[in-house]
């Protein structure tokens, strides 16, 4: 969004002590561990912007707390796959070959917003090992969620979120729906459905000192019932709605989206592929 529509959207810009309390009054405690996803954009015109987001953030969950965030980096992904923009196949082999290695320090987000690139640099801030799913975290339990994240199980259970799960942790959106929400795809991982699959994958990775082009297989995902199975689940758990200037905010125990995540997926996503038969 343009700085200008920002401004002309907003009647009093949030301050981080202003947003603190915003996020207070939506059920942020300190010590809680939580995963947020979000979209600065929502909030309107900030002072300060990510930085006053990150600050409000750490000031409600004090030392105590844990805060994770995605940083994803979707484009160190095998380039046959591509699809939003697709590339030509001559380049592929190209790509594989030239595609810096993922480095936790290094290597940017791609696509997840202002907050979580300037989040990853943070000071104190660590970040997991995947190089296309990783999450980044400070707090006291930052090791115990970003510790091996398994490349075959970028969502799984052997992954931040699946660690988020054991310490029954929080999911906080803020200005985005389910649809965002990457613990629903834990509860891909976990469910029985039809069509569930694996398919080949790669990445640029670090290999004894170099960069090697290191290919594994993948839980094919799929967000497009996210939006019904959120729904769905906010309708079933009561799941409070508050609203920080445009900014929609859900704040929810993981553990209770994730399992009916899993129950909703084994009795409708069977529905579904007797559907598309």
């Amino acid at each position: 969004m343009p700085e200008a529509d920002a401004v002309a959207r907003t009647d009093i810009p949030l301050t981080a002590d202003a947003l603190a309390q915003k996020l207070r009054a939506c059920g942020l405690e300190p010590g809680q561990t939580v995963l947020t996803h979000m979209a600065l954009s929502k909030l309107g015109w900030v002072v300060g912007g990510a930085e006053t987001v990150i600050r409000a953030l750490l000031t409600v969950l004090g030392p105590r707390g844990t805060l994770m965030m995605p940083t994803h980096t979707t484009n160190n992904t095998d380039p046959a796959d591509w699809c939003n923009p697709p590339v030509p196949e001559s380049w592929h082999q190209l790509i594989r070959d030239h595609m810096p290695a993922y480095q936790p320090s290094i290597t940017p987000t791609r696509q997840m917003g202002a907050v979580s690139e300037l989040f990853r640099t943070w000071p104190g801030v660590k970040r997991s090992a995947h190089p296309v799913t990783s999450f980044a975290a400070i707090g006291p339990n930052a090791d115990y969620l970003l510790h091996d994240h398994v490349l075959e199980e970028d969502t799984g259970d052997r992954s931040p979120v699946g660690r988020l799960y054991e310490l029954d942790g929080h999911v906080l959106l803020i200005g985005v729906g389910h649809w965002n929400n990457t613990s629903l795809h834990l509860a891909e991982f976990r469910a029985d459905y039809p069509g569930k699959r694996y398919l080949p994958n790669g990445s640029s990775m670090m290999v004894d000192g170099r960069a090697k082009w290191v290919a594994y297989d993948a839980l094919d995902l799929h967000a497009d019932d996210f939006g019904q199975i959120g729904q769905a689940f906010d309708d079933a758990d009561e799941v409070e709605v508050n609203l920080i200037a445009d900014a929609e905010v859900r704040l929810f125990k993981q553990r209770a989206v994730v399992d009916f995540g899993v129950d909703w997926m084994a009795r409708n996503r069977g529905l579904r592929a007797e559907t598309d038969k």
